[in-house]
């Protein structure tokens, strides 16, 4: 009977199984790192998505107050208690109006701020006419839209001016947990 002897291991399994786990190490940590990401970036558009739903407060507000409150009628001059300006503000390069960026309230503005549906969120809002300047619109100074309901070029009626609307502009800022803040703005017509 002939002993044949074990062949010398020499460990060069050993080293390439070391350099696999490694690298399997290094993609469980890019991935882990990866998710991560991922999460906060989706808490943070659900976090931007219920400032903007509490925002829409403000807009319903504004929108009751010119059907039937105090910007129902006589919106040729400002009307402070509604945060309402019969003139077009000044804005900042993005178009939002520059009383919306200051901590405090404008002494102009003596509407309070609305409380969100947390106590830590503060919605400000601002309504500007799109106007030159304050009293009695016209196409001369004011954006205004003229109303074509068949959507035709030319009136149906010659000698009948259309309908036309002055446009409004609505902004609103809404400060949530940790001085974030995001800008709403929108415009809506009445007619004159």
């Amino acid at each position: 009977m002939t002993h044949v002897s074990p062949a010398r291991e020499r460990g060069v399994v050993l080293i390439f199984t070391l350099i696999v786990l490694l690298i399997m190490t290094i993609g469980a940590v890019a991935l882990l790192r990866s998710m991560n990401t991922s999460l906060t970036s989706a808490g943070n558009l659900a976090f931007r998505h219920d400032l903007v739903n509490q925002g829409e407060q403000a807009i319903s507000n504004v929108l009751q107050s010119v059907q039937t409150g105090a910007l129902a009628t006589g919106t040729t001059a400002d009307v402070p208690s509604s945060n309402y300006y019969a003139a077009t503000l000044d804005t900042n390069a993005q178009g939002v109006p520059t009383v919306l960026l200051t901590r405090t309230a404008p002494s102009g503005m003596t509407a309070g701020d609305i409380t969100g549906a947390t106590s830590d969120v503060k919605i400000r809002y601002v309504v500007d006419r799109l106007c030159n300047a304050a009293g009695a619109a016209s196409a001369a100074s004011c954006v205004q839209f003229v109303a074509n309901p068949l959507g035709q070029k030319a009136l149906p009626t010659p000698g009948i001016p259309a309908p036309s609307a002055t446009v409004y502009r609505l902004s609103v800022r809404v400060t949530g947990p940790r001085n974030t803040q995001i800008f709403l703005q929108t415009t809506f017509t009445k007619p004159d």
